[in-house]
């Protein structure tokens, strides 16, 4: 037979092919989060059959997690030698620190503790191929770049919440969602456990709890605030068994991640009077909550019978969480029966307490001597400053700043929840097609800017701030896939937050990591929000030049493409170049495009033109700073909010202050009418005002009432002709908001939508 060297040939070049697909190329860092220092090195380390890794007892978490991630992620297995080394190192700073060096012939890892190691390990792992994550390595070797990393986390309460009690999440997901926090360094699972709809844990000496407390007989449907409400009639709940507990919290300590349990008192628990309504103060017969809100049926502060079931209850949490800390909520608390309770109004005499402010504070005070008394400390909601605070506790600052500063003032520690930076049930973008939500606008880039430092401390009263955590409660979300999608990229921002000095971070490059990580969470089958390739826009105004719409998108190396008829753009529609300016209605639509390949979703918005679009605009208060919308000029821009969304780009919010607007046109002309529209969602403490006052050039002023209305949104006109140059608006706040509704007691919110002048 002849020699066939082009036979040879082929077989050559297949050969090598298949030999050049089994090897993985080194990765380019891209870790999030982005570590203290890092240097990228020459060469790289090769992890085969033939390497050993060694590691003694103090690091046996982290070398059995490294050699478990390798090892079951590929046909690849370790050997006992030291080509990897875990070893201690008392000089790496804190508990936590870590360095890991990759060399061309060995991988180093130091620490202090086991945690730090596990630390180092996540670094590590994303260096490695994403397809280990998932069993689908083929190679036969894995190349990991030389690089050196010294690394520490900024903060060291690094957490996410979770909210089960409206709804409830198998352990398999709860194991799940653990193993995201630790890939992203974070040490903290708060399990929010019981609320009104429902009692998740077991508590053995009262049955009642899993038999009665933890199932409702059915569950809104839709929105709490869109009204009419309707159910779906079916009995919906479920409760973790203190084995399945024990099964969590241990999974979770070979992570290094504390779980701290949430048992609501004294308010949210109505679940909890439904199974034994001798815990009320109408000791009256209840049904477990079946739709959202504040409710004012909440444990007795006068019944010695409370206090004996809740230390019950608590003797069974407590031995089942090895954490330092309880949550005990204390938040969202009506007072409406304690007023009326004689047992409660006993106790404030017998006690000498000025209120049932005081009160709560007695209630809050007493329970924390007897979680004291067994070796831990509590945690509650910023309300629990209210009447005075409990000696020992921390506090979780929600509602804002203010309550994080008073208790740092005063030498308590704190954790910085705030709704504007923190809550993770918020809408995350602007697209019609999100998923339902409770309301609100917290896009990734604001959690990113998150300084959980408030002004106003010094250095000193800095150090009671433990750090940060996102939270997600569940009354709209049901499913797992909704769970990730509203965490997952903005626990990604919070995690780099927690960890990360402020000098290291960078939002461009936080992005260019993050569109790389995504990978890595198709992989994992997380189900995350893609807003990469979203368009953007702001509406900016230029001396003697009209507003005009600039758009960006977060990626680099794309084009957005337009229309202004409201077309869908496709390839060949205008690129985006120079600013558009508004100067007539139109509706503007707009993609990102890769080449020909449109990538995310379109962005539509509608230009309403009227007479102040583009006119000066001055307020005698500023928007609060969680909710600035496009600050005043944003009022006549052209652009409405959205009909959902009160913390979008358009929607100015305000808080318990009466506002005055002055638009000042330019020049005297001819108006008809003038028209704005409040935002009404009392489920979060937003209130349309009951009047408002219209002033012109004239010096009359017109009151126009406004009726009350459970409408989500409340329109009003003014019909008046006049020729003016300057209109002035006064809108008084609602005021304080009621007892019985969700934030009672608490000033309400004013947002304003565009005012249209016609």
């Amino acid at each position: 037979m002849p020699f066939n060297t082009s036979l040879v040939f082929i077989v050559f070049i297949s050969l090598f092919l298949s030999c050049s697909k089994e090897i993985a190329e080194p990765l380019t860092p891209q870790i999030i989060p982005k570590p203290l220092s890092q240097t990228i090195k020459e060469g790289h380390f090769t992890i085969t059959n033939n390497t050993g890794l060694d590691f003694n007892e103090d690091f046996s978490v982290a070398g059995n997690f490294l050699k478990d991630f390798i090892e079951s992620g590929s046909s690849i297995s370790l050997k006992s030698g030291s080509s990897i080394l875990i070893e201690k190192d008392e000089t790496i700073q804190g508990l936590e620190g870590y360095s890991l060096d990759v060399f061309p012939g060995k991988i180093i890892i130091k620490a202090k503790t086991d945690v730090g190691a596990f630390y180092a390990v996540q670094s590590l792992r994303q260096l490695l191929p994403i397809s280990l994550e998932n069993n689908t390595f083929t190679g036969k070797q894995i190349t990991v770049q030389s690089i050196s990393i010294t690394d520490k986390p900024q903060f060291s309460y690094r957490g996410m919440h979770l909210d089960v009690a409206r709804h409830m999440f198998s352990v398999a997901f709860i194991k799940k969602y653990i193993d995201a926090l630790a890939m992203l360094k974070m040490n903290t699972f708060h399990w929010h456990l019981t609320d009104d709809q429902g009692w998740r844990i077991e508590i053995k000496k009262h049955p009642k709890f899993q038999e009665v407390a933890a199932f409702r007989n059915q569950t809104l449907i839709g929105h709490f605030s869109a009204g009419p409400q309707r159910f779906d009639s079916k009995k919906y709940g479920g409760f973790y068994t203190q084995e399945q507990i024990k099964e969590v919290v241990a999974y979770a300590q070979n992570r290094f991640i504390t779980v701290i349990p949430e048992i609501e008192m004294p308010g949210h628990a109505q679940a909890a009077i439904a199974a034994y309504p001798e815990l009320g103060c109408t000791k009256e017969a209840l049904q477990v909550a079946e739709t959202w809100g504040v409710f004012e049926d909440i444990f007795c502060a006068g019944s010695e019978n409370t206090f004996t079931f809740l230390q019950d209850v608590l003797d069974e949490v407590i031995p089942l969480f090895p954490g330092k800390y309880i949550h005990i909520g204390g938040d969202e608390a009506p007072k409406t029966h304690w007023k009326a309770c004689d047992a409660c109004q006993q106790r404030i005499e017998d006690n000498k307490l000025k209120d049932e402010h005081e009160l709560q504070s007695y209630f809050i005070q007493r329970i924390e001597k007897y979680i004291n008394n067994k070796g831990k400390q509590i945690i509650g909601w910023d309300e629990i400053l209210e009447g005075g605070l409990a000696p020992n506790a921390s506090v979780m600052s929600w509602r804002g700043m203010d309550g994080a500063i008073e208790a740092a003032k005063a030498k308590h520690t704190v954790i910085m929840t705030p709704t504007s930076h923190a809550y993770f049930d918020y809408y995350q973008s602007t697209h019609p097609n999100e998923p339902i939500a409770i309301g609100g606008y917290l896009p990734f880039e604001k959690v990113y800017d998150f300084n959980p430092i408030p002004m106003g401390l010094t250095e000193t009263e800095a150090t009671y701030i433990l750090g940060a955590q996102g939270n997600l409660w569940t009354e709209y979300i049901s499913e797992t896939e909704h769970i990730e999608y509203m965490v997952f990229p903005r626990i990604m921002a919070m995690s780099e937050v927690l960890w990360s000095i402020k000098s290291n971070k960078n939002y461009t490059n936080f992005i260019h990591r993050l569109e790389n990580f995504n990978n890595r969470l198709d992989v994992l089958d997380i189900n995350y929000a893609n807003h990469l390739y979203e368009v953007n826009s702001v509406i900016k105004s230029e001396v003697n030049k009209p507003n005009a719409f600039h758009l960006n998108t977060l990626t680099e190396g794309k084009i957005i493409r337009y229309t202004l008829q409201g077309e869908e753009p496709d390839s060949t529609s205008l690129e985006y170049v120079n600013p558009l300016p508004i100067t007539s209605s139109y509706t503007l639509r707009a993609a990102v495009f890769d080449k020909n390949k449109r990538l995310g979703a379109i962005f539509s918005e509608t230009v309403n033109y009227h007479k102040a679009v583009g006119a000066k605009v001055s307020l005698n208060v500023q928007p609060h700073h969680a909710y600035p919308g496009s600050g005043a000029n944003g009022l006549v821009n052209g652009v409405s909010g959205s009909d959902s969304r009160f913390g979008d780009k358009e929607w100015l919010g305000f808080w318990g202050e009466t506002v005055e607007i002055v638009i000042d046109l330019g020049t005297e002309i001819e108006i008809n009418s003038i028209s704005t529209r409040f935002h009404n969602g009392k489920g979060q403490w937003i209130y349309a005002p009951e009047n408002i006052e219209f002033e012109l050039d004239n010096n009359l002023i017109y009151n126009l009432a406004i009726p009350n209305s459970e409408n989500l949104l409340v329109p009003i006109t003014f019909n008046q002709k006049a020729t003016t140059r300057f209109i002035k608006l006064r809108i008084p706040s609602y005021g304080i908001i009621p007892e019985g509704q969700q934030g009672s007691g608490n000033p309400a919110w004013t947002f304003i939508d565009e005012i249209i002048v016609k």
